[in-house]
């Protein structure tokens, strides 16, 4: 057997055993040959630790074909071969020994009642190498992204020398500052095709897939976070208008999206509805030609320097759902002198231990006007629909949003182990150091190639509101555990304000919490694969 046929085999048991705790979940959940909503939340421990289990086998099938995909071409490079191993050593094992759900909650194969099962998976004796990937990182080595398009290999290198250049040596200097993110930085960016990467052409935009904007999300968080955020507001609106707008909504706003003439913010979260978007409250009602908005926003990314709102609204007081409508609302461009420069609306800022250069808000309609059509579609109660028509492509680009911050915080940890000299010897030189450093390799791969497996999906016009969910959960957890693994490296230091990797850490934590919890995401990825049939 090759050494790439054990992985394929491994990855077999592993579905094998994902399998056996999918059934063990149905008996649990189900009412009746049903899957019961009812009970998935009540038995959410083992419903959510199989939503693990299935992202971690779905992840190890993409670090697989990533290998797979190298290996078509020529033989795998040292580091890419340890990155593989360690990647199926270590997810093998989690899945075999108490896969962590979050610092405090561990899934283990009793829970499922498939210790047995377990043990054959701990006997496949897999084994890793984190502190040689660290060696070969030190040296200077690194794994190819297997990407296999030359232009999308030519847009992240011309996307990783702006990082360099324009963000990477300021962004501290922002964060520590609570700074808007320059406006010449997000002019440059608009000429560089950030805003329309995914609008058609025939609107001005670049026509693109979601994994160019994987790529190009990436590298630009991983210069800051911010900086990769501020085409997360254009993608939700341009594809909120591409794919629910008016032939005039798209012809007014797409171009203007494209260009960065118009920079949108999303207005969906209230101060009590958090996930559950059915009790949503502002109110939107159609009077002498004007909705008239009145009701209460919060945690609104960059809405005072925004020129047009995606605002969900309330228009049918009693349908649930079915009552929830979007409007395009557009506004004055606001500052910190004066924010919120629109009779009928008022705002304050949430100060942020992360996420800066943007700023959050929460806002206060009152009587606020906007034109009859200003409803996206022209027709009222599609608001909900439309919303969930964009969570793949949003929670696609938060994963490379994490994957970007990941490979920040797994960048600051190398370059300070290798500065730092500790007892004659710079940290990297520590096993235990050194373990952190390529396991941050191992695992930052790992999620990239899942996130880059659920673009390909969308890309392909397939399903993917699962994939993109996985993507999004477990590349949020890897962006938190490498900062965390890095500050660490950094020891006293990495508590300081001038260390880069503090404001990381603050950034990284945010990613598991927007665009859908990491809870709420594992009960959609169960509930979806238990619905779905075998």
């Amino acid at each position: 057997m090759s050494e790439m046929d054990a992985y394929r085999a491994a990855l077999t048991a592993v579905d094998s055993y994902v399998a056996k705790a999918r059934a063990v979940v149905e008996a649990q959940v189900s009412e009746g040959g049903k899957v019961s909503a009812d009970l998935v939340t009540k038995h959410q421990h083992l419903a959510h630790g199989f939503a693990w289990l299935a992202t971690y086998a779905a992840a190890l099938r993409a670090l697989l074909g990533w290998a797979e995909r190298i290996a078509e071409d020529r033989p795998l490079a040292e580091i890419e071969t340890l990155i593989l191993a360690t990647g199926f050593a270590e997810y093998v094992g989690q899945i075999g020994g108490g896969l962590p759900m979050s610092q405090a909650e561990i899934i283990r194969p009793s829970d499922f009642g498939l210790e047995a099962e377990a043990a054959g998976l701990l006997a496949l004796g897999l084994k890793g190498d984190p502190g040689r990937i660290a060696a070969l990182l030190g040296d200077g080595a690194h794994a190819d992204t297997a990407l296999g398009d030359e232009l999308l290999e030519m847009m992240a290198q011309q996307f990783r020398r702006f990082v360099d250049d324009k963000v990477a040596p300021h962004a501290h200097g922002w964060h520590l500052a609570n700074e808007y993110i320059p406006i010449e930085v997000v002019q440059e960016m608009a000429a560089l095709g950030v805003f329309g990467l995914t609008i058609p052409e025939e609107f001005g935009g670049a026509g693109l897939g979601k994994l160019a904007m994987c790529l190009v999300s990436e590298e630009l968080s991983r210069g800051y976070i911010g900086v990769g955020s501020l085409g997360t507001r254009s993608e939700i609106a341009a594809e909120l208008i591409r794919l629910g707008g008016t032939e005039a909504q798209q012809a007014q706003y797409l171009p203007k999206i494209a260009s960065g003439e118009i920079l949108p913010t999303a207005v969906f979260t209230e101060p009590n509805t958090g996930s559950d978007l059915a009790t949503l409250r502002t109110r939107a009602e159609l009077r002498d030609g004007q909705w008239v908005v009145n009701g209460n926003k919060t945690w609104i990314t960059h809405a005072a320097r925004s020129d047009l709102m995606t605002l969900l609204v309330r228009t049918n007081a009693d349908e649930g759902y079915r009552g929830l409508s979007m409007l395009l609302a557009e506004k004055p461009r606001g500052d910190d002198a004066d924010p919120f420069p629109a009779p009928g609306m008022t705002g304050g800022e949430i100060e942020v231990l992360g996420y800066r250069g943007m700023k959050e808000f929460e806002l206060a309609f009152s009587d606020f006007a906007l034109p009859e059509d200003a409803l996206l579609g022209g027709i009222e109660g599609r608001g909900f629909k439309q919303l969930m028509e964009t969570f793949e492509s949003a929670r696609i680009q938060t994963a490379a949003r994490a994957v970007g911050v990941a490979q920040n915080a797994l960048e600051l940890g190398l370059t300070y182990a290798q500065q730092r000299v500790q007892f004659g010897e710079p940290l990297i030189a520590f096993p235990r150091v050194a373990n952190k450093l390529g396991w941050m390799a191992a695992e930052t791969m790992i999620a990239r190639q899942l996130s880059y497996a659920a673009a390909r999906a969308k890309d392909e016009g397939r399903r993917c509101d699962i994939e993109a969910g996985m993507a999004k959960l477990l590349a949020a957890r890897v962006a938190w555990s490498n900062a965390d693994n890095a500050l660490q490296i950094h020891g006293g230091n990495g508590f300081a304000l001038e260390f880069q990797i503090s404001r990381v850490l603050c950034d990284a934590r945010i990613l598991s919490i927007f665009e859908g919890a990491a809870e709420i995401q594992a009960q959609v990825i169960a509930r979806g694969l238990l619905g779905r049939g075998n």
